[in-house]
C-alpha cells in the first residue's frame, strides 16, 4: 500500500501509465505489480457498484484507461492516498443506490466524508458553522479555552480557522478552502495513531498585514486580547 501512496502523492507518470494500459506490461512489471493489482481491483469494485459504467463511460479500454488516469490525478489532488479512505469511499458508493458512475469529485467527497465521520470530526459545512458560531459567541466567554468545545480537535481547528480569517481577512470561499485542508490534516493525525491534545491557552499568532485597515484590525486585536489577559 505504501507503493501505491507514493505513486499518487509523487505522480509516478510510468507506474501510473502501466496501471492505465498505456505501455508494454513487461517494463519493470515486477516492481509495479502491486500498485496495478490495487488499481486494477479499485476499479474493478466501480465497476461491480456501479454496473451502467460498462456501457456508458467505460465503453472500451481506451475509455476507462483515460478514466484510471482522472481518477488518479483526482486523487493525488485531493491528498487520496490510503486504502482507509478508498474503503471509505467505496461503502458510500454501496449505499448510493445508483448504478451509475459518480464523477471524480463526488468520490472524493464521500471519501472523505466517511474518513471525517470515523475520526469523529464535522464535515466541511459543518465546520464552516462552527467557526460562524463561535465568532458570534465567543465574547460570551472570558477564553477561549472556557468555550463549550465537543472535542478536542473541534478546538484546534475552529481556534486556529478563527485566527486565519481575522489575520488574513478570509472571505466565505477562502474560509472553506480552509476548512477543507484543516480538516484533512486532522483526520490524518488521528488516523496515524496521534492523540489530540486538550485546549491550552495559544499565543496569539499575526501576520503582515497586506493594508492599512488589516493593520488597524490586527492592533485593535491585539489590544483586545491583552486587555481579556489583565481582567
Amino acid at each position: 500500500m505504501r507503493q501505491l501512496e507514493a505513486a499518487v502523492n509523487h505522480r509516478d507518470g510510468a507506474a501510473l501509465s502501466r496501471m492505465a494500459g498505456d505501455v508494454p506490461q513487461h517494463v519493470d512489471r515486477r516492481l509495479h505489480h502491486e500498485i496495478e493489482k490495487l488499481i486494477n481491483e479499485f476499479f474493478e469494485g466501480l465497476k461491480q457498484v456501479f454496473p451502467a459504467s460498462i456501457s456508458t463511460a467505460w465503453r472500451n479500454p481506451a475509455d476507462e484507461a483515460a478514466a484510471k488516469r482522472q481518477w488518479i490525478a483526482a486523487f493525488a489532488e485531493n491528498g487520496i492516498t490510503s486504502k482507509t479512505q478508498l474503503a471509505a469511499g467505496m461503502r458510500q458508493a454501496r449505499a448510493s443506490g445508483s448504478p451509475f458512475l459518480p464523477s471524480p469529485g463526488q468520490f472524493i467527497a464521500w471519501c472523505k466524508q466517511s474518513s471525517f465521520c470515523a475520526a469523529g470530526l464535522p464535515d466541511e459545512d459543518t465546520l464552516y458553522s462552527l467557526v460562524m458560531t463561535y465568532c458570534a459567541r465567543r465574547g460570551g466567554y472570558v477564553t477561549a479555552e472556557d468555550y463549550p468545545w465537543g472535542s478536542n480537535a473541534e478546538y484546534w481547528m475552529v481556534t486556529g480557522l478563527y485566527s486565519m480569517m481575522r489575520a488574513n481577512n478570509l472571505s466565505e470561499p477562502e474560509l472553506r478552502v480552509k476548512c477543507r485542508s484543516e480538516l484533512r490534516k486532522m483526520s490524518q493525525r488521528i488516523e496515524a495513531g496521534e492523540e489530540v491534545p486538550q485546549p491550552r491557552k495559544q499565543l496569539l499568532k499575526l501576520s503582515i498585514p497586506s493594508t492599512t485597515e488589516k493593520a488597524q484590525e490586527g492592533v485593535a486585536m491585539l489590544r483586545a486580547t491583552l486587555k481579556r489577559g489583565k481582567s
